[in-house]
């Protein structure tokens, strides 16, 4: 029986099905057009529809909202899957929309906010983003400093938020700002159109990876919003936040483990064929040793990553195993491309080869969604014994 390379004990015939549907997406309507994407900072708006139409934006949605309704673990696999395109900046925007930003109206949305927004978001044109960092404020949320006001029947916000993916030619952002200024936990979450009054973009931001993805600053100068923008309890925001995050770690591990495995897969082929030292370079056992140790680790981090997936479906609180792999898993990614460029030599370094800028585009995994000195401690937080 030839079962799949990537089917593992966590997936159904259903999870392959998007697997496959994803990365024959990639392989297809990315990968040929990928460099100019890069190129133009910008993914074009008609990928996204054509994503919406395949259905790849309504996994988690609950099925009387036409989505279909799965957990964590399609999020896994739709991820990882995403993570062969090679091309990390669109993977990147892809899962903001997905599986950072959605989830917040989808946990926290009223009937009359999913009525609005919902049918747009699934079909790709209303784009989404998260807006939480600021310029003091990333790993440390309850440190963010922008503000929400009571105005009349609404709110007048104020503030900066920086490293925002998908916010230059987004539609709506999902912002977090403060509420309580005597609480440091008493934030609250907004949804605030792209085209609201003193909403502006401040500066497209230029990056060292993730070219295919757009990141701002934002800046919010008096804006007014409504009260059926207010997106949940008004003062439960950094709970809201807390609670999607191991969601936003385990899936930004997914594209790296996709990606990894691409760069190995890539790897070996070129040691395999490049002529040296009257053989090949995957002749020196030092080369292939070390492909085979980073095959091991990646599958260590695939498997660990599907079952996060699995204790997260299970109602199971997966923060330790979650923050653990997202440290891990990141720096794995990490050692993997840095090998696969070594081992590609002088090519490995030039901007026209893949493997150069997938190098590029995994060293924020350790650093975006939680640092990995974040996530130990957190890990170590509940690993003290019980006295």
């Amino acid at each position: 029986m030839n079962i799949p390379v990537h089917r593992n004990v966590y997936m159904t015939d259903e999870l392959q099905a998007i697997y496959d549907q994803t990365a024959a997406f990639v392989a297809n309507e990315v990968v040929p057009v990928g460099d100019a994407w890069e190129a133009a900072g910008q993914v074009p708006r008609e990928v996204y529809k054509r994503m919406g139409e395949l259905g790849m934006f309504s996994l988690r949605v609950p099925e009387r909202w036409d989505g279909l309704g799965m957990g964590p673990l399609s999020s896994a696999t739709f991820a990882e899957a995403l993570g062969t395109s090679t091309y990390a900046g669109f993977e990147a925007n892809v899962l903001v929309h997905t599986d950072m930003a959605l989830p917040h109206l989808l946990n926290a949305g009223s009937e009359a906010q999913l009525e609005r927004w919902l049918p747009t978001v699934l079909s790709g044109d209303t784009m989404l983003s998260i807006a939480v960092t600021e310029p003091d404020a990333g790993s440390d949320v309850a440190g963010l400093r922008t503000t929400a006001v009571r105005d009349g029947d609404g709110w007048r916000l104020n503030g900066t938020k920086t490293f925002i993916t998908g916010a230059v030619y987004g539609d709506l952002s999902i912002l977090a700002a403060r509420t309580d200024p005597d609480n440091r936990y008493g934030i609250s979450m907004f949804l605030v159109p792209a085209t609201a009054a003193g909403f502006e973009v401040a500066r497209k931001l230029d990056k060292h990876g993730w070219r295919s993805s757009d990141t701002a600053e934002l800046v919010l100068r008096d804006v007014w919003l409504s009260d059926d923008h207010l997106l949940g309890e008004v003062h439960r925001g950094f709970y809201a936040t807390m609670q999607n995050f191991q969601n936003e770690r385990m899936v930004l591990v997914g594209m790296g483990i996709g990606a990894a495995q691409a760069a190995i897969d890539l790897t070996n082929a070129y040691t395999q064929q490049r002529q040296a030292f009257g053989g090949t370079l995957f002749d020196l056992g030092a080369i292939r040793q070390r492909m085979a140790m980073h095959q091991a680790e990646v599958d260590a981090v695939r498997a660990s990553m599907y079952h996060a997936a699995w204790l997260q479906e299970q109602g199971v609180d997966a923060i330790k195993e979650t923050s653990g792999l997202k440290a891990y898993g990141a720096e794995v990614v990490n050692r993997v491309m840095y090998d696969c460029v070594q081992f590609h030599g002088g090519v490995g370094y030039m901007r026209e080869s893949t493997i150069e800028r997938m190098y590029r585009d995994a060293r924020i995994l350790p650093i975006g969604g939680g640092a990995t000195e974040v996530m130990l401690e957190e890990v170590a937080k509940r690993s003290y014994l019980e006295r």
